[in-house]
């Protein structure tokens, strides 16, 4: 694949990010311009690997030996049509996936890994760049018809795969524009908003119908879906926030994380705040979670001016590089440091939370923690053990929770429907099909909170589900079963 010897002949390399002196005074991208003599050499170092492990980290299965050999080649419109035959929307993972398939790399072993990921990118805005994405117009319409709710990665994945496959398809949104997650819940630092418009634009050209501040089961019958449409896919996400009901939770100041990164993305979008305004500026900031919301809530406050930014994990500090306890090609929990803790942050380890602590007006003020020491339990979760003596007061005017989602909304259309729910809370069902009749469920509010890579390959799976269910049988690209095809 590629250069023969391009993995002993090249390192891994990446292009400059912006200076994170400059990037933290606007919401412009963090990378800078793409590199393709970079992503040329990146791709020469993709091995000829036996097994691609690749392909099983990938959440997606792209086949990422063959589109790097072409790129290699630089037959750019191959490369695109081999990307595109697994995933829908590479401009997304491009830019905001973990990149599992890097772990999963076979180079990485003893070398860093090939960064895959910025190949991606790369062809996908090569093909743009290039014309080569056109919309995929079904060549014949089978008069069915799907709706969706819930206009997320999964939903959007699933609208493209069931439209492609000749249904007809209405994706409703219960807020003002399209996108979900991606529109609201990702900082345009990390996702531009402009990459998000250039694919709805796209799927509306091939037909996919998008309806917008429709909350089902509040202003849209959920009879009405039944009368109307011969199949209903759930893509509404996992909505409902971890909560940390402790001592002055009640104070101003104290707010979820995803309200502050919606607040933020409408302002960047020059849409109006009807809310509380929650802004960053000259206050001290702590964020209470460790994981990528967590992140953009850093990232966010850094551009807001705020006086200092911690962010708070209740685990361990994770090691730097791989362990015994997590072999290649498994995914390892080691220490990340995103592009937001570049532009300023301090990072504590091994803290819980014990109090927000407030003035006589309830305003907010500081936090109570203390230092803990963690124990695993196999089969079990781990437990924590405060350390005598450890307790300390931290300067807060704003604290962000950003410790995850729990499961999808109940109240409203989920219970509506009469739905079954798992242990967790999430929506049950067997092969996408939920407990009632012509309802399908895929994404975060059916196998819970996870990567946008995933979502898009629930919505692909969920759509051939779909297709088969409608039509018995699907010809739409499948990853369990192998079956893929190039467009």
């Amino acid at each position: 694949m590629g250069k023969p010897t391009g993995f002993l002949e090249e390192n891994r390399a990446l292009p400059k990010k912006r200076d994170p002196k400059i990037r933290v005074k606007d919401y412009n991208e963090v990378d800078g311009a793409l590199d393709f003599n970079i992503t040329n050499k990146q791709a020469s170092r993709c091995m000829d690997c036996g097994t691609p492990f690749c392909h099983s980290g990938c959440p997606l299965g792209n086949i990422i030996p063959e589109f790097n050999d072409a790129v290699y080649q630089e037959n750019w419109r191959l490369a695109y049509e081999i990307l595109i035959s697994t995933n829908n929307f590479p401009e997304f993972t491009g830019r905001i996936c973990p990149a599992p398939c890097e772990a999963s790399c076979v180079l990485g072993i003893n070398k860093p890994a090939v960064a895959i990921e910025y190949i991606e990118k790369s062809i996908i805005e090569k093909a743009f760049e290039a014309g080569y994405v056109k919309p995929r117009i079904p060549a014949n319409r089978t008069h069915k018809i799907v709706a969706i709710i819930g206009s997320g990665p999964t939903g959007l994945a699933a609208a493209a795969q069931l439209n492609y496959a000749g249904h007809t398809v209405t994706v409703f949104e219960r807020a003002d524009e399209v996108g979900g997650l991606l529109r609201y819940g990702i900082p345009d630092f990390k996702l531009d908003k402009l990459v998000l418009n250039r694919r709805i634009k796209l799927m509306m050209e091939e037909g996919v119908k998008f309806q917008t501040n429709t909350n089902i089961g509040v202003n849209y019958a959920v009879d009405q879906l039944f009368d109307n449409f011969d199949a209903i896919l759930l893509c509404v996400g996992s909505t409902v926030p971890r909560d940390l009901p402790l001592p002055g939770r009640q104070l101003k100041g104290v707010h979820f994380a995803m309200d502050f990164l919606t607040q933020q993305n409408r302002r960047v979008s020059d849409k109006p705040v009807k809310e509380e305004v929650l802004l960053a500026t000259n206050k001290n900031v702590v964020v209470i979670g460790g994981g990528d919301t967590g992140s953009d809530c850093v990232g966010t406050s850094n551009r807001h001016g705020a006086k200092s930014v911690t962010q708070l994990e209740i685990l361990n500090k994770p090691p730097q590089e791989r362990t015994e306890a997590m072999p290649w090609p498994n995914w390892p929990t080691i220490l990340r440091t995103s592009t937001s803790h570049e532009e300023g942050c301090e990072r504590k380890w091994s803290i819980v939370t014990k109090e927000f602590m407030g003035d006589e007006h309830g305003q907010l003020k500081g936090i109570k923690v203390a230092d803990v020491v963690m124990k695993t339990n196999p089969g079990s979760a781990p437990t924590f053990e405060e350390v005598p003596g450890s307790e300390k007061t931290i300067p807060c005017e704003l604290a962000l929770l950003a410790m995850g989602f729990l499961h999808p909304q109940h109240n409203g259309l989920l219970d509506q429907l009469g739905l079954e729910y798992d242990e967790r809370g999430n929506v049950k069902g067997r092969n996408f099909k939920t407990s009632k009749e012509k309802v399908f469920a895929a994404g975060d509010c059916r196998r819970g909170q996870s990567l946008v890579v995933w979502a898009i390959s629930e919505g692909r799976e969920a759509a051939r589900a779909i297709d088969e269910s409608l039509m018995g049988k699907s010809n739409l690209e499948a990853k369990e079963k192998g079956i893929l095809s190039v467009v």
